[in-house]
């Protein structure tokens, strides 16, 4: 008896380990997710405050922030949705930065964002301090379009991409938490990708 023809040995391609649960690599491009109208802002009137708890509050213009430190972000994003784009980059400025300029009091614990298309959304202010949130407006060297939130936007790369707030207007630090857009409307509190915080109850 002739025995049957061996079926070509196909490897199991393994999982990235850069994704986290339930998240799949939309690869080059990502896709553009909003909750509100896109606004049409100019750089040259674009503004950003830092107010609440601070005993200095302040707004920076376009050129404020261009004077300040600039820095070059490379890692990965994470959306709610179930995208990940890998290996990405962002420039612009460590929010670190603005807050050393405000004096933040030892109360606030956390922060809300607030952008010029009137969304909102609520991190801890551990979230957005050490080296772990910034304004951007470049993204992968190019200047940020406006559909992507520029011209400028937050970065908060280790949480879901709706708490880094597009065409960001302002973050105005509490003593306590106070839920914004998504966060009324049943997405989680902090929204840790790794933790597949995504629903209020994760």
């Amino acid at each position: 008896m002739t025995a049957p023809p061996s079926l070509p040995f196909t490897r199991r391609r393994e999982r990235d380990p850069r994704l986290p649960p339930g998240q799949y690599d939309v690869g080059r491009d990502y896709p553009v997710l909003t909750a509100e109208a896109t606004p049409n802002i100019e750089a040259s009137t674009w503004s950003f405050r830092v107010d609440g708890l601070v005993a200095a509050p302040r707004t920076w213009s376009w050129d404020d922030v261009h004077a300040l430190p600039g820095e070059t972000w490379q890692g990965d994003i994470h959306c709610v949705t179930t995208w990940s784009k890998l290996g990405t980059s962002f420039t612009g400025v460590s929010l670190d930065t603005l807050l050393a300029e405000v004096d933040v009091d030892p109360a606030a614990t956390h922060v809300v964002a607030w952008s010029h298309s009137g969304y909102t959304t609520n991190l801890p202010l551990a979230d957005v301090t050490g080296a772990k949130a910034w304004l951007v407006w470049e993204h992968e060297g190019k200047p940020l379009t406006t559909e992507h939130g520029g011209p400028v936007r937050m970065l908060v790369p280790h949480l879901y991409f709706w708490k880094s707030a597009k065409w960001v207007a302002g973050l105005r630090l509490l003593d306590h938490d106070e839920p914004g857009f998504w966060e009324r409307n049943g997405y989680h509190e902090r929204g840790d990708p790794w933790r597949e915080q995504r629903y209020d109850g994760d």
